[in-house]
């Protein structure tokens, strides 16, 4: 059987899809790297709402989710930028995806860190800002998860300098009941985070943000960088303080980073290991057994699926992630809160299928061909 295929100049083209896909077997978490992956959330397809509207949730399919990920080994960052926050998923959705979440995780003994940040508000001053995040690190902690405080688009549009951050930051640390992740998150993902930690200027950033560990490390557990640069990124892991860990968020560059070298190595908290989560699971495994060589002959070729479902606008990965866990059998239907599955063409969908089919990422290739097809027919595409 072969599909019909539009490339990124509108012509068709022939493609025969992978006959079988990779076997995989579920297992436990790992020793050698701690790694999460960061999970969609499964719109309710029936749900009478428009993109403005607080987003509708199926909250069977989008836990069925996270339990996939968790029998695979991998951790749950949840409430996350992948989880749309502040593109689809407001607060209130958000706090009842950690609650749900963190019961769910309770009960099936998987890891969950959950998201922490300011988007009850548009805007505010410094103190509405610490409140804001306040009041979202004390459900995270109340609900037993880990907690990550994210960047925050507020505290951005409110800070004057670098010393704004390190009061904020200094303040949630003090009173936080365990240690967190800090999240970097930078403005290709979002935009409104230009400058964060006080400079646009990036070695200024990084010297702020060490600094707020370096007066707190005792509540840091990590760092989640995702800058979208290796370089950096190692440079930065070679200065936090002993017993602070590195995780990636780079999704262009994760093999090398989480492989690491002879100065150290990056852990993982990840977008791309939501469609990507059995395959990393078996690599990561591999790296266990010290055989680095073989994590990177399985991990090594997703990059080029990673980068392109990443490709500028980077904030929209979302789109392309949820199009691979409906093709994937995940979920009954390719709809997304806030209607984002309209932010990318369908040639940016052609390329993902065939990259993630080449993979043998699709637990059931005929189910995915046909699913492909069917959205290609949506398009005006006959076979």
């Amino acid at each position: 059987m072969t599909i019909r295929l539009p490339d990124a100049h509108g012509t068709l083209r022939t493609y025969e899809p992978r006959a079988e896909p990779l076997t995989v077997t579920p297992g436990a978490g790992f020793s050698c790297r701690t790694v999460f992956s960061a999970a969609h959330v499964v719109a309710d397809p029936f749900a009478d709402v428009t993109p403005d509207a607080p987003a509708a949730i199926d909250w069977d399919a989008t836990l069925a989710f996270r339990r996939h990920l968790w029998s695979h080994g991998l951790g749950v960052a949840e409430a996350m930028d992948t989880a749309q926050r502040g593109m689809g998923l407001d607060w209130a959705g958000a706090a009842e995806l950690i609650r749900r979440s963190a019961a769910e995780a309770r009960a099936t003994g998987g890891r969950i860190a959950c998201g922490v940040g300011t988007d009850q508000i548009a805007s505010g001053t410094l103190a509405e800002v610490r409140a804001a995040y306040e009041e979202q690190l004390a459900l995270v902690e109340q609900s037993g998860a880990e907690a990550i405080l994210m960047a925050s688009r507020a505290l951005a549009a409110a800070a004057t300098g670098p010393e704004d951050y390190l009061e904020v930051y200094g303040h949630l640390l003090r009173q936080a009941s365990d240690p967190v992740v800090l999240h970097w998150l930078g403005p290709m993902f979002d935009p409104a985070l230009e400058g964060y930690w006080g400079s646009a200027d990036l070695d200024a950033a990084t010297d702020t943000f060490l600094d707020v560990i370096a007066a707190h490390p005792d509540k840091v557990d990590g760092v989640k960088i995702s800058l979208l640069d290796a370089r950096r990124e190692i440079e930065l892991r070679r200065r936090l303080p002993k017993g602070v860990r590195c995780y990636t968020g780079d999704d262009f560059h994760y093999p090398e980073l989480i492989a690491g070298d002879d100065q150290g190595f990056s852990h993982a908290l990840l977008g791309v290991f939501d469609p990507l989560g059995p395959l990393a699971a078996e690599a990561v495994r591999v790296l266990d057994t010290g055989d680095a060589d073989g994590f990177r002959a399985l991990l090594d070729p997703t990059v080029e699926l990673s980068r392109h479902l990443f490709e500028t606008p980077t904030r929209f990965y979302k789109t392309g992630v949820v199009l691979l866990a409906w093709l994937a059998g995940h979920q009954t239907h390719f709809t997304m809160v806030g209607g984002l599955q309209s932010a990318r063409s369908l040639p940016h969908f052609a390329r993902a299928y065939e990259l993630a089919d080449a993979l043998g990422l699709f637990p059931d290739p005929k189910l995915a061909e046909e699913r492909m097809k069917t959205l290609l027919a949506l398009y005006g595409v006959t076979q």
